[in-house]
């Protein structure tokens, strides 16, 4: 549904991303994480047809974002980071605004489908109060809705959870989930927890590259390079517990966890495995041996947070162009110097046109004095 293929982005002569590739099948719901300045919400815009692109190319649905943007507007649905709104009217009044701007001129069905959409983001109840009126998240709501108002095959959602409370993060969560069934989602947020329950595969970009794509249970796996961790609760001991849990073979590291007493008398271990060696039963079996008393035992994996701050920690600045073709080294300078010009050349002309309005005004014949009533004729 979307193939996006060695796309790079410059501002002047920095570049925001550089080189990124992926496809979004259809129905799937792709998380697109990174920190901020990552170039998430340029490649976003881009793929939206709201910005250009340097170099690259973008298809939604079988067509090229460069050469066919009126079309593939027709077919996404975007709700940029800051929602903009009217707020002015109302949400009914903007969404029949927006529904005319989509082509949506059938009034009948225009209107059934704003109450439709209303109903499903939960503004249905606030739909005829002033926007100005409304809270940031129903705010947010709004932008959604007119995100969906055209039913397009393809939504592109940047934070669409920013000022929304736990519950209403929740309706939306579910709500994406159910889209996903007509609808194929590009989600952005922070909230990493949203991503972990709600996208079937997760995209991560770091200083404008593209650094990790997979799903989450996979990412995390390579991430830990295929290490085993499991925590451990033991009452007995620290000193020997950690001693006795360190020689078992294959186990690379122990460590105390913090924070993690039982409150019961026991210390919790991280320890650490080599790859694919399940020492679940032979930890337990050494606890047992020693006559300690074993409260837990469960394997762990890395979170999305984990890997979001693994993947993300390269301090690699980003690289400027090799070639000359798409900007010269002194071009920053250039456009300097061209504004400089463009502002003298206005100052210029504003300062003749006043210069020849004054002139116009005093070569004007001076208007005949009218006789003050009751005076001498």
């Amino acid at each position: 549904m979307i193939e996006v293929d060695h796309l790079t982005k410059y501002y002047g002569p920095s570049p925001a991303i550089q080189d990124v590739s992926f496809t979004v099948e259809k129905g799937e719901i792709l998380g697109f994480l990174g920190p901020n300045g990552a170039g998430k919400s340029t490649t976003m815009r881009i793929i939206t047809g709201y910005l250009p692109a340097t170099s690259g190319t973008v298809y939604v649905d079988g067509y090229d974002v460069g050469q066919n943007s009126l079309e593939v507007r027709r077919h996404v649905g975007y709700l940029p980071e800051t929602v903009p709104l009217y707020t002015d009217v109302t949400p009914v009044d903007y969404l029949n605004f927006m529904g005319k701007l989509k082509g949506m001129n059938n009034g009948a069905a225009r209107r059934a489908r704003i109450q439709e959409v209303m109903e499903q983001v939960r503004i249905d109840d606030v739909a005829n109060k002033l926007i100005s009126k409304l809270s940031k998240g129903y705010r947010q709501r709004v932008g959604l809705a007119q995100a969906l108002l055209s039913n397009p095959d393809v939504l592109i959602l940047d934070e669409p959870t920013v000022g929304l409370d736990p519950r209403q993060i929740i309706e939306i969560r579910e709500l994406i989930k159910s889209l996903a069934e007509d609808h194929t989602v590009v989600l952005s947020t922070h909230i990493l927890p949203e991503v972990s329950m709600t996208c079937s595969r997760v995209i991560i970009i770091n200083r404008g590259r593209l650094v990790a794509l997979d799903t989450p249970v996979h990412l995390a796996q390579d991430v830990a390079g295929g290490h085993e961790q499991v925590l451990v609760t033991v009452r007995g001991p620290q000193d020997h517990v950690q001693a006795a849990l360190s020689g078992l073979p294959s186990v690379e590291s122990v460590k105390v966890t913090p924070g993690m007493d039982t409150g019961s008398g026991g210390t919790t271990f991280e320890v650490v495995t080599a790859p694919q060696s399940d020492l679940r039963p032979k930890l337990a079996q050494l606890v047992v041996s020693q006559n300690w008393e074993l409260l837990e035992l469960r394997s762990v994996s890395l979170s999305l947070e984990d890997v979001f701050l693994r993947v993300t920690s390269t301090e690699e600045p980003m690289t400027e162009p090799d070639t000359a073709e798409l900007y010269m080294a002194d071009e920053g300078a250039a456009y300097e110097e061209q504004e400089i010009e463009y502002q003298a050349e206005a100052d210029q002309a504003a300062a003749e046109a006043e210069a020849a309005a004054a002139a116009a005004a005093a070569a004007a014949p001076a208007a005949p004095r009218r006789p003050r009533k009751g005076g001498r004729r």
